[in-house]
């Protein structure tokens, strides 16, 4: 669930939607979900002063409330 809400977002949010990757590790207590875009996007989804990245992780993170674990999003080059 908490894959497909960060992958609707992100493809709303960048020029290139077809070079959104998403890979999620799944652990015991925790979720990591690691998000790649094309380099000219990487701005888009980080956001002025990184209040983009800063809301993406805060649905994250209320969402991830029903699973009872822990999600975090990692932005990577």
């Amino acid at each position: 669930m908490e894959k497909a809400l960060v992958e609707y977002i992100v493809r709303s949010l960048v020029d290139n939607p077809d070079r959104v990757e998403l890979n999620v590790m799944e652990g015991e207590k925790a979720t990591i979900i690691e998000l790649r875009v094309a380099p000219e996007d990487i701005g888009k989804v980080i956001g002025k002063g990184g209040r983009i990245a800063r809301a993406l992780r805060t649905i994250l993170s209320a969402t991830s409330t029903k699973t009872g674990k822990h999600a975090s999003l990692e932005i990577l080059d």
